[in-house]
């Protein structure tokens, strides 16, 4: 059996980092996808699909992701329910990330003492180059 799912798309919101109760690390966000196809509108349609990080890698998004990053997303789909606090089941479907792919730079420091904002990048670089 195969449960495999691959996203392309921006953060709606700055990702959230909490730890269980035994220390690990969750990160949670939401991604803007665009649909391949335009309604009969001709707009592109977007679905805002929740994500979920672990461990070591939901601190290094929670740490360098924020509102507006294109990302990739390779993961698996997974539906759980739970009991509302009102006793009513609740049904939830999100995307339990494997690996995240940071696919633009994000804004750079402007404090003194960091990087200049002008910095001599070429756009030659690929994905895995990426330190983190």
């Amino acid at each position: 059996m195969l449960n495999r799912v691959i996203l392309i798309g921006r953060l709606t919101a700055d990702p959230e980092l909490r730890y269980t109760q035994n220390g690990t690390a969750v990160t949670n966000f939401r991604l803007a996808v665009e649909r391949p196809y335009t309604s009969q509108s001709g707009q592109r349609e977007v679905d805002f699909i929740p994500v979920v990080v672990w461990d070591k890698q939901a601190e290094t998004c929670a740490n360098y992701l924020s509102k507006g990053r294109l990302v990739a997303v390779d993961g698996r789909l997974q539906v759980r329910s739970y009991d509302a606090q009102d006793g009513s089941r609740r049904w939830v479907t999100e995307v339990v990330a494997q690996d995240v792919r940071f696919l633009d730079w994000g804004r750079q420091p402007e404090q003194e003492g960091d990087m200049p904002k002008e910095t001599d990048q070429s756009d030659d670089f690929f994905v895995d180059d990426v330190p983190f």
